[in-house]
C-alpha cells in the first residue's frame, strides 16, 4: 500500500488480549498463527507483539529494525531481481516463499540472540509457502531453539499444513465495520465517497484501500455485468481483461480476486433464486482455487483474466434457466 497504515487498528482488540495473556503466563507457546483475511493488520500486529516480546528491562531496544526479528516473506523472482534488490532498487518478488530462505532463517537461528534472551520469526504470508518450504520450516517447529518465537501471517489457514496447524496456537482477526473502514480511510485520506469501497471490501481496509487506489469501480461494475448478463460473444470479458491491464502485477491481481469473490458473495447472500445461488457458491469455491493457484503457477494475466470472467458469467445461465 502507498499510504501509512493506521496505527490503531480497532479489531485487534481480543488479539492482544490473548497474547499478553500468553506472555505473562508460565508457558508461553512457541508457535503462533495469526489469521484472517487480507488487510486486517496482522503484519502491523506480528511486528508490535514481537517487540513486546524480545523487549527485557534495562536492555535499550532500537527503534528501527530490531536484529532479533526476523520477517521472511517474498524474495526476488529471479537473479535480474536479485541485482535490483542488491542496488537497492524495486524488484519483482518471487510467487511464494522459497526453502531457500527458510533455510537462511534456521542459519541464523544457530547463534544466540543479539540484545536478549528472545527471538521472534515472522513468516509473512505463511501460506504462500511451498510444501518444501513448510516442511523445512515444521522441524524448526518441531524443535525450536531455546528462546525462539514464530508468528505465522496467514490469510487462508487451510493451506498450512495440518502438521504446522497443530503446533500453533490461533489468534484469530475479526473483520472491520463499515464505521471503522470509513474513518480508517479518511485517516488514510482517501477523498470522495468511499461507500463503493466499503462495501466491496467486506471487512478488509487493505480491499478498501486497494479498490479506492487502483480505481477499481470500473471493473466492479463489469463483473457484475458478467454475472447478470452473461457474455455469449466474449466481448463482455475482453472488456474486463482490458480493464484490468495486461500486464496487472502481484498486488493488483490479489486485488482483482477479493472484488470478485466478493461480489459473489454478496450475490449469493441476495439471491432468492435457489439454483443461482449454488452456483454463485460454486463460482467463488473455484474463484478462491484459482486465487491460491495463481501465485505457484506462471500464468498468463491474459489468460487468466479471461478466466476469472468465464467464471462470472456461469451464474447468468442459471439464472435464465430458473426463469425460462
Amino acid at each position: 500500500m502507498s499510504v501509512t497504515q493506521p496505527l490503531s487498528w480497532p479489531n485487534h482488540k481480543d488479539a492482544w488480549h490473548q497474547w499478553r495473556s500468553a506472555i505473562t503466563s508460565a508457558r508461553m507457546h512457541h508457535g503462533w498463527i495469526l489469521a484472517g483475511k487480507r488487510g486486517l493488520g496482522k503484519q502491523d500486529f506480528a511486528l508490535a507483539a514481537a517487540r513486546e516480546l524480545v523487549a527485557e528491562e534495562g536492555v535499550a531496544q532500537p527503534a528501527g529494525d530490531h536484529p532479533d526479528i526476523l520477517t521472511v516473506t517474498y524474495g526476488p523472482k529471479d537473479k535480474k531481481a536479485i541485482a535490483a534488490q542488491e542496488a537497492g532498487k524495486p524488484f519483482e518478488p518471487a510467487r511464494s516463499i522459497r526453502i531457500a530462505q527458510i533455510r537462511e532463517m534456521q542459519r541464523r537461528l544457530t547463534v544466540r540472540p543479539t540484545l536478549g534472551s528472545r527471538r521472534v520469526v515472522i513468516i509473512n504470508p505463511a501460506d504462500d509457502m511451498e510444501r518444501a518450504t513448510s516442511n523445512a520450516l515444521l522441524k524448526s517447529l518441531e524443535e525450536p531453539p531455546q528462546g525462539t518465537f514464530f508468528l505465522l501471517v496467514t490469510h487462508r489457514p487451510s493451506r498450512l499444513l495440518p502438521t504446522i496447524r497443530s503446533r500453533c496456537r490461533i489468534l484469530r482477526f475479526p473483520g472491520l465495520t463499515d464505521a471503522e473502514l470509513r474513518t480508517m480511510l479518511q485517516d488514510a485520506q482517501q477523498e470522495g465517497d468511499t461507500s463503493a469501497a466499503i462495501d466491496a471490501a467486506e471487512g478488509s481496509f487493505g480491499a478498501a484501500l486497494q479498490f479506492s487506489q487502483q480505481d477499481l469501480q470500473p471493473v466492479a461494475n463489469q463483473m457484475t455485468r458478467l454475472i447478470v448478463d452473461g457474455d455469449r460473444d466474449l466481448q463482455g470479458r475482453t472488456a474486463l481483461t482490458k480493464l484490468i491491464g495486461p500486464r496487472a502485477d502481484k498486488d493488483r491481481m490479489t486485488a482483482i480476486f477479493e472484488l470478485a469473490q466478493s461480489i459473489v458473495a454478496q450475490r449469493a447472500r441476495a439471491s432468492e433464486n435457489s439454483l443461482e445461488r449454488a452456483e454463485l457458491i460454486e463460482v467463488h469455491a473455484e474463484l478462491t482455487t484459482l486465487a491460491a493457484q495463481a501465485p505457484s503457477y506462471n500464468f498468463d494475466t491474459g489468460l487468466l483474466c479471461l478466466e476469472i470472467g468465464t467464471l462470472l458469467c456461469r451464474p447468468s445461465a442459471a439464472s435464465e434457466h430458473a426463469h425460462g
